[in-house]
C-alpha cells in the first residue's frame, strides 16, 4: 500500500504550486512541491545523523509546518516516528525515550535546504509511526501503527459521501498533531487529497475565528473543549468568523449534546462525531457516514470497518450489564458490551513485540462500552475500566456525570469509583464550580437522589478549579481517584 511520505510525493506531482500549509504561528506558508523539497532536505539530515530504517525518531514538536516536514521526512528514511506532547514533563519523555529506544529527538527545525527528490523506504506493514497512547487508564503504552494501518484509514475515510475534504478545502487544526487524531485525519488526509492545512499552535477561540476569517477556512478539525469555548461568544462573532465553514468535526473525546445544539443554533451547522482510538489509526465510526450529526451518537462504521458488541471474553452477543437498569437509561434498543472492531486501519500490537494486538480474526477489543440504536448507529457508555460497582450493581460514570452536569452552578464534573469498606465500591463526585456560582456538596447529592437510583447517587462530593484532561480534552479519571 506505500509509505505514508508518497501520499506527500504525489500531492506535489499533482498540485504543486497550490498552498499546502499556512503556518498561522510561525507565520510561514509552503506549497506542495516546496515541503516535498524540504522534506527530502530534512532526510539527508537525518541520514548524515546516522538514522537506518527501522531508527525510532522521537518528535517532539508543536502543530506546525515543522512537524509536517519532519514526520514526512522520517517516514521517507524508513525510520519509525514516535511523536510526544512538546509539553511532556521530562520523566514522561525520557520513559518513551527508553522504551522507545529512540535513536535521535527532533525538538527544532533549523534553516533545511530543500533537497531533490528521495525515493521512500519502506512500505506496508512496516511501522511508519509508533505513538504512545495517553495512559487514562494505566502506564502509557507504544502503538505500532503501520504504513498499512494509516493510509488504509484515509481510504476508509474517502469513502464517506459527499467528501468530507477535498482539494478545494482548507482544514482548520489546533488540535496537537502529536495525537493520531491530527496526525490522521488531520494532516495525513489533507496531503491525501490536497487540501489546505490552516495550522495554530494552541486553540484560542477568537484567535482562532479571525484565523478561518482571514484565511477563508472550510473545514475544522475539532474536539468537544473548542465548541465549548465557541459558543460562549456571541451570534455574530461566530457568524463572522465562520462565515466560509461548511463542516465542523469533533472527536476524541464525547460531545455534550447541549453543546452541539447551541452551535447549531448560534451558526446553523451541526457538529459531526466521530469515535476512534489510536489503536484503529484512527477513525471507526462517524455521523458523517449517515449525513447528519445525531445528539449522543458517534454513528457508523466507515466502510471497510466492521464493529460488534462482545462481552470481556469476546463472545459476540448483546451483553446486558444490569439489564434491567440499563433499558431505562441508556440502551433502549438492546444490549450493551465491549466495543470490538475489525479492518485494515489496525495497529500491529504494541511494542515491542506486536503483544495483545488484533486476534486471530482480526478483531480487536477497545475497552469502550456501547449501544447500538435502532438506526444501528454507536452510542459509547463508558470504559470498561471506568465502570464502578456498587453493591453488584454498575453504575457508569458518564451517567452520573450527565445528571450532575445539569445543575447550572456546574461547569464540569467527573464521577470515579473509590473502595468502600460495606459495597465495596462507592461513587465520588469531582465537581468544578461555575465562576461565581455558589454550590453545595448537598445540592449536588439531593440533584442526584431525586434523578438516580440510590446506588448510583455520589457517596462524596468534592470542588475543584479544574479536572485534568488529554492533550486532546479527553478527561483523566484515573487521577481522580486517589
Amino acid at each position: 500500500m506505500g509509505n505514508i511520505a508518497d501520499l506527500l510525493a504525489s500531492a506535489a506531482g499533482q498540485w504543486p504550486g497550490a498552498v499546502a500549509v499556512i503556518d498561522t504561528t510561525a507565520g510561514t506558508t509552503f506549497t506542495w512541491s516546496q515541503l516535498d523539497s524540504l522534506v527530502n532536505g530534512q532526510v539527508r539530515n537525518l541520514t548524515g545523523q546516522g538514522v537506518a530504517p527501522g531508527d525510532r525518531v522521537l518528535l517532539r514538536l508543536p502543530t506546525s509546518a515543522n512537524f509536517a516536514i519532519a514526520l514526512f521526512a522520517v517516514a521517507r528514511a524508513g525510520a519509525v516516528a514516535v511523536p510526544v506532547s512538546p509539553l511532556a514533563p521530562d520523566n514522561e519523555l525520557n520513559i518513551v525515550l527508553e522504551h522507545s529506544g529512540a535513536k535521535v529527538a527532533i525538538d527544532s527545525l533549523g534553516e533545511i535546504e530543500p533537497g531533490a527528490p528521495v525515493t521512500s523506504v519502506g512500505d506496508g506493514e512496516d511501522i511508519a509511526v509508533l505513538s504512545y497512547t495517553s495512559g487514562t487508564t494505566g502506564p502509557a503504552r507504544g502503538v505500532m501503527l503501520s504504513h498499512r494501518a494509516l493510509l488504509a484509514n484515509l481510504e476508509q475515510l474517502a469513502a464517506i459521501h459527499p467528501p468530507a475534504l477535498t482539494n478545494r478545502d482548507r482544514l482548520f487544526i489546533a488540535i496537537p498533531l502529536f495525537h493520531v487524531y491530527g496526525l490522521g485525519p488531520g494532516l495525513l488526509q489533507s496531503a491525501s487529497v490536497g487540501a489546505t492545512m490552516v495550522l495554530a499552535e494552541r486553540f484560542h477561540a477568537r484567535e482562532a475565528l479571525e484565523a478561518c476569517a482571514r484565511h477563508r477556512v472550510t473545514v475544522i478539525g475539532g474536539v468537544p473543549a473548542m465548541y465549548t469555548e465557541l459558543v460562549a461568544l456571541s451570534e455574530d462573532e461566530l457568524g463572522e468568523g465562520l462565515a466560509s465553514v461548511r463542516l465542523l468535526n469533533s472527536g476524541a473525546a464525547p460531545l455534550h449534546p447541549k453543546v452541539l445544539a447551541a452551535i447549531r443554533e448560534k451558526t446553523g451547522l451541526g457538529v459531526f462525531e466521530g469515535y476512534g482510538l489510536t489503536e484503529t489509526a484512527p477513525v471507526v465510526t462517524s455521523t458523517l457516514v449517515t449525513g447528519y450529526p445525531k445528539p449522543g451518537s458517534v454513528g457508523r462504521p466507515l466502510q471497510g470497518v466492521e464493529i460488534r458488541l462482545v462481552d470481556a471474553d469476546g463472545v459476540a452477543e448483546p451483553v446486558p450489564l444490569d439489564p434491567d437498569d440499563l433499558v431505562d437509561t441508556f440502551d433502549e434498543d438492546g444490549g450493551t458490551g465491549l466495543v470490538a472492531v475489525r479492518g485494515r486501519n489496525l495497529f500491529s500490537g504494541y511494542w515491542p513485540d506486536g503483544a495483545h494486538g488484533p486476534d486471530a480474526e482480526g478483531w480487536f477489543r477497545t475497552g469502550d462500552v456501547g449501544y447500538l440504536d435502532s438506526d444501528g448507529d454507536l452510542h459509547l457508555v463508558d470504559r470498561a475500566n471506568d465502570l464502578i460497582i456498587v453493591n453488584g450493581f454498575n453504575v457508569f460514570p458518564h451517567e452520573v456525570e450527565e445528571v450532575v452536569s445539569q445543575l447550572p452552578e456546574v461547569a464540569e464534573a467527573a464521577v470515579v469509583g473509590v473502595i468502600d469498606e460495606r459495597s465495596g465500591e462507592a461513587v465520588k463526585a469531582v465537581v468544578v464550580p461555575a465562576p461565581g456560582a455558589s454550590l453545595s456538596e448537598e445540592q449536588v447529592v439531593a440533584h442526584c437522589a431525586a434523578m438516580l437510583a440510590g446506588y448510583k447517587v455520589p457517596r462524596t462530593v468534592e470542588f475543584a478549579d479544574s479536572l485534568p484532561h488529554s492533550a486532546t480534552g479527553k478527561l483523566r479519571r484515573v487521577r481522580l481517584r486517589g
